[in-house]
């Protein structure tokens, strides 16, 4: 092969053209969502290099404060927050701002508003950071209707609301997987040309998988249908093979597995968190978002999880998302011992 030739490839498709592709399918599209993706996608390349450089920087340190949710903030939680704040307000087409975080939503200076909400969670599993482990940023995107003023409780509608969600992972390699309503695609940041190359199209999470991803050390605290699943999962008792247990405790990273070779990743609630420990809006959302369009489900124990209807913008949820028929076996087993 010319590696050459190669490197010079033109055919290569970029998110940047990616967006743009999708935004010609609608002729009364203005561009807005793609000039709010693409500063999304700054804020990515900005982190992945922080991340990267992170023991060199002696940004591992922490920073000597809480957030709101009462748990320690490294230094580079408050630099990506810092970083997606600004993105995502210079690109003059947001209006409300809801992160990790922030204890109360921001919003955008009059001057610089636009029509969309964007929620995030600007670096997920940063306790991972220390050891190397995959982390990522997530968000999750609303849009305000004509004339609206844009107040938190625009943020405050259910998932099925979203018109696009993504992660992005730092990891081996920077990947972000995003879907604007049409399927989910994955895309590699290729250093040396400094984009994202569409390197994953049209994701489909498999039917059925042989993975499960959960903190068993909460073991003791879960429910009975939680602990039904996970018992047969263990020790099926159909004659089929047992599941194997991938745990990170990133859930970029866990909820990536899951999309790509199909299983389950469970978080649910338990005797000490009895409302489960993920944030809807920024995690649950998202994420559940993603599964349903790569032809899985998510469900909260309750409800499919994209109807859940938040009354506060750090609300927490159970979550059970994966494979169709895997999610499914939860269900039937919440029906059955409710």
């Amino acid at each position: 092969m010319d590696h050459a030739a190669d490197a010079m490839r033109t055919d290569l498709m970029t998110l940047t053209r990616h967006v743009l592709n999708e935004q010609s399918k609608y002729p009364e599209a203005r561009g807005d969502l793609t000039i709010l993706l693409n500063h999304i996608v700054l804020g990515c390349k900005f982190v992945c290099s922080a991340v990267n450089k992170a023991g060199l920087a002696k940004l591992i340190g922490l920073a000597g404060e809480t957030n709101v949710q009462g748990e320690e903030q490294k230094k580079l939680d408050v630099l990506s927050n810092e970083v997606f704040v600004k993105a995502l307000t210079s690109s003059g087409r947001t209006n409300i701002l809801v992160s990790e975080e922030d204890e109360d939503a921001i919003v955008v200076p009059e001057k610089l508003r636009g029509r969309y909400c964007v929620v995030f969670d600007p670096l997920d599993g940063s306790s991972n950071i220390d050891c190397g482990v995959s982390i990522g940023t997530i968000f999750g995107i609303y849009m305000l209707e004509e004339g609206q003023a844009g107040t938190v409780e625009d943020v405050l509608k259910p998932g099925t609301a979203m018109v696009a969600a993504g992660y992005c992972m730092y990891g081996s390699s920077c990947t972000l997987v995003l879907s604007t309503g049409e399927g989910v695609n994955g895309f590699t940041l290729d250093p040396s040309l400094g984009e994202f190359i569409l390197t994953h199209p049209l994701i489909r999470i498999p039917k059925k998988g042989k993975i499960y991803s959960v903190n068993e050390g909460n073991a003791k605290n879960w429910d009975e249908p939680t602990t039904k699943y996970v018992e047969k999962a263990k020790f099926p008792t159909d004659g089929s093979s047992p599941k194997s247990l991938r745990y990170i405790g990133s859930m970029v990273a866990d909820v990536h597995r899951t999309l790509l070779y199909g299983g389950i990743f469970l978080y649910p609630a338990d005797k000490k968190s009895p409302n489960g420990k993920l944030r809807v809006l920024y995690e649950v959302f998202p994420m559940s978002f993603l599964v349903e369009q790569a032809g899985g489900q998510a469900f909260t124990g309750k409800q499919r999880a994209l109807e859940l209807v938040p009354t506060k913008i750090h609300e927490r949820s159970p979550i059970f998302l994966g494979s169709y028929d895997d999610v499914e076996e939860v269900k039937d087993l919440y029906a059955k011992y409710s």
